[in-house]
């Protein structure tokens, strides 16, 4: 399996990308929705990039759609969505399906290094979260229900 760093993704604008100008950062990566109810949750993902930017740390967001139809807008929709609502100024992808046959090869490899619940890897709900320190080695995964705030002390760990 290829690192963290050289899988390939789609950005907002449709072009191909990897991680790799993530490389030495600690990157939270998340799969987002703006019609769930934990879609609140951006605005302390923000509150957490703005306060650790500058430490080296980033957070990534992956809309997807494939929880209760809950990110059913365009990629600009949602952008000016995530913006207008809660200031994210955090990169935003492409959409992606994190689980499944067509999932991304990023998702397949987090939940593959981070199994959830009883071994399990499917991911059950929007907001799941894998934190990845700054060699690319996944840390942890994270529910939803954990919240941003809840992050920190596992930030502020992986930055020192």
């Amino acid at each position: 399996m290829p690192a963290i760093y050289e899988i390939q993704l789609q950005t907002a604008d449709g072009k191909l990308t990897t991680l790799e100008e993530y490389r030495g950062q600690v990157m939270l990566i998340v799969n987002t929705a703006s019609k769930c109810g934990f879609t609140p949750q951006f605005k302390g993902l923000e509150v957490l990039f703005k306060t650790y930017a500058s430490q080296g740390f980033v957070v990534l967001g992956f809309p997807c759609n494939q929880f209760g139809a809950q990110e059913p807008g365009e990629i600009t929709e949602i952008q000016n969505f995530c913006s207008l609502t809660y200031d994210v100024t955090f990169p935003l992808f492409a959409k992606v399906e994190v689980n499944g046959a067509t999932a991304s090869p990023l998702f397949q490899y987090l939940k593959s290094a981070a199994k959830g619940v009883l071994g399990s890897e499917a991911i059950k709900w929007n907001f799941t979260k894998f934190l990845v320190d700054r060699h690319g080695v996944v840390l942890g995964r994270y529910a939803p229900t954990t919240t941003p705030e809840k992050m920190e002390k596992y930030i502020v760990g992986a930055l020192l």
